[in-house]
């Protein structure tokens, strides 16, 4: 059996497990929350896993181990270093962020500033999802391409089937725990392939002299060790280019939204950053290992030498393991694992946005979750190719994930935090910041496309260093400018809308209180029977899902509700509507489309010391739901 016939088999099996864990979690699916948010119960160990996992693309690691082969540890502000700090800063913020109730950032940001900036932010955030996705479709392909000689279209189509059909079957608990066993093949891979790298200089294999470990690690230079040889300056330009944009990025944030309480959210960002360290620790080692097998490489200098130094690991693999077809293959899943670990993150938060905050939100508010994820299967496929496309365009791994930081840095880094800190931010403000950013980062990046020549430094570069890194920092500048002073210019957000971000106003909100109901009112003890509730932390989960005997008009439904009790409020439009009765937002009762055209589920997440009175919440909101319904005679069942 030839080496290509064992990757097929090899992959099959791969996928098929994949696909069978997308099964099981599609079984438990209950509510949108169990879908898009994993049911709030992942732990701090499976988090730190997918956070690792999310951040380790195999063009990733390809790019990593050709920058440590070019410019030693001086390169790890380019990736290495805003990948952990990165992390241990979103744990920094778990609690901000933690409490929000929102399943996206789009929809977040619509609750802190109003509709009209939830639609770009959307877009833009797709477009960032795609360019992220663009270094795994080439990572894959030049996998493909060297082990197997195969066109980079099967990397598309290996990553866009297997990732639409596991994704949407069990949405991010599929994606949580599919990483869990994608970043064990790659940290065994990386560090399997590291001991491989540094016997091959041992044995002077590949006609390098045969020297030992200790020869090897004792002949790099003190230039290669120092983190700061590529200058102070750049040093920073890389943490402000760069940390912001993965900072801000949706997919961890989704994840952080997913754990079970603070605490495990933090503590899973701190452990996704230890891990992804030893794997780039793995990936220095035979990085050094590399550049004594093929100093004509480690020679050549950046930039130049990054179209060869990052297909370097791929070229030592088939040539040490020539004769071994069956490791080369394990080699090509341990980067399809890397691949597909990244894509299924950035394939479920793109087609998130598009699904729910553009179809939903905009198109068809009284979508169900059936079509929901029809939808959300369509729009991964569209990422993927999308991101195929742009692999053409964008050949450099690193510079796909580069781009796409930067216009994530420099369009909504200062409308996202500035919303979670600073009540004096508005929408317009908001609204100015993401345009001005989007559009001057865009245009500086196909600025610098254009006129650099090929193996060349970057033509921004050549102008000024203050245009370093397709010139993000004069993009973050100006969506600073913009939204700061449009925000000071325009009236203050209502107090709805800062509720959720702080306490303080919050308090003012909370005037609507919980009606009156004998607790042991047979009434009362039914309906309880009926509502699912789990603990998950420090919260208490009550689902209750419910179907009408007849057709739902579902905006006559919302407008009803509303017009039925001041309390019923949709922040952020018709897809959900919420009883807000108080500043803690994700403990309301919100109601919103089931599965089927006749379904509705009801949710409140309240802390533990308040469930007795969200209880009576849902018990309320039911009934008001009960009393719109019954006057156009449909009435409404327990399932």
């Amino acid at each position: 059996m030839d080496g290509y016939s064992i990757f097929l088999i090899l992959l099959a099996v791969y996928i098929a497990g994949l696909v069978a864990i997308g099964w099981y979690f599609n079984k438990k699916q209950k509510s949108v929350t169990d879908f898009w948010l994993a049911g709030r119960r992942i732990g701090p160990s499976a988090l730190g896993f997918s956070a690792a996992a999310s951040w380790l693309t195999a063009g990733g690691i390809l790019a990593v181990i050709g920058y440590f082969m070019l410019q030693g540890m001086g390169s790890i502000w380019a990736f290495v270093a805003p990948n952990i700090i990165a992390l241990l800063a979103i744990a920094v913020l778990v609690k901000k962020i933690k409490n929000l109730p929102a399943i996206t950032q789009p929809e977040l940001l619509e609750q802190r500033y109003g509709s009209m900036v939830r639609w770009p932010i959307a877009l833009i955030i797709t477009v960032v999802m795609i360019l992220f996705a663009v270094a795994d479709v080439t990572g894959l392909s030049l996998v493909l391409q060297i082990f197997y000689g195969l066109d980079p279209l099967y990397a598309a189509a290996i990553v866009a089937i297997a990732v639409s059909l596991y994704v949407t079957l069990g949405g991010l608990s599929a994606v949580v725990w599919t990483d869990v066993i994608q970043f064990s093949f790659l940290s065994l891979f990386t560090i399997g392939i590291a001991f491989a790298a540094l016997g091959a200089v041992a044995d002077g294999g590949l006609q390098a002299p045969a020297i030992s470990s200790s020869e090897l690690f004792g002949s790099v230079s003190e230039t290669w060790w120092n983190p700061f040889s590529i200058g102070l300056p750049m040093v920073l330009i890389f943490i402000l280019a760069i940390i912001p944009g993965w900072v801000i990025e949706q997919d961890p944030w989704q994840k952080v939204w997913a754990a079970r309480d603070s605490k495990s959210a933090s503590l899973g960002m701190i452990i996704g950053s230890i891990m992804i360290t030893v794997v780039f620790a793995a990936c220095a080692v035979i990085a050094i290992a590399l550049s004594h097998l093929f100093p004509e490489i480690a020679g050549m200098g950046f930039p130049a030498g990054m179209a060869f130094a990052e297909p370097a690991l791929l070229s030592f693999v088939n040539e040490r393991f020539a004769s071994a077809p069956l490791i080369i293959a394990i080699s090509a899943i341990g980067l399809a694992a890397a691949s597909m670990s990244c894509a299924d993150t950035f394939a479920t938060s793109g087609a998130s946005c598009i699904s729910r905050d553009i179809y939903q939100r905009y198109i068809k508010p009284e979508a169900t979750m059936r079509e929901m994820m029809i939808v959300n299967r369509i729009s991964v496929l569209i990422i993927i190719l999308a991101a195929t496309a742009g692999s053409f365009v964008i050949p450099n791994i690193i510079d796909a994930i580069h781009i796409a930081t930067f216009i994530a840095s420099a369009s909504y880094f200062f409308p996202l935090m500035g919303g979670l800190y600073w009540k004096r931010a508005t929408k317009e403000g908001a609204f100015a910041g993401m345009v001005v950013g989007f559009t001057v980062q865009v245009a500086l990046v196909a600025l610098d496309l254009i006129n650099t020549p090929p193996l060349s430094p970057y033509y921004l570069e050549t102008i000024h260093p203050a245009f370093m890194s397709h010139g993000v920092i004069v993009g973050m500048t100006l969506s600073a400018v913009a939204f700061f002073g449009v925000s000071l210019m325009t009236k203050p957000s209502s107090r709805v809308n800062l509720a959720p971000f702080f306490e303080e106003e919050a308090e003012e909100l909370a005037r609507y209180e919980a009606r009156e109901i004998n607790e042991k009112d047979h009434v009362y003890t039914s309906f309880l029977k009926n509502v699912d509730e789990k603990i998950t932390g420090e919260r208490t989960h009550l689902q209750l899902n419910l179907r009408a005997s007849g057709n739902l008009s579902w905006h006559e439904l919302v407008e009803k509700l509303k017009s039925s009790s001041p309390a019923w409020v949709t922040p952020t439009g018709l897809d959900s509507v919420y009883r807000l009765t108080h500043g803690d937002m994700l403990a309301c009762v919100a109601v919103s489309r089931g599965s089927g055209e006749k379904d509705i589920w009801l949710k409140a997440e309240p802390r533990l010391e308040t469930v007795d009175r969200q209880r009576k919440e849902l018990f309320t909101a039911y009934e008001e739901l009960k009393k719109a319904l019954g006057q156009k005679g449909v009435s409404l069942d327990f399932y």
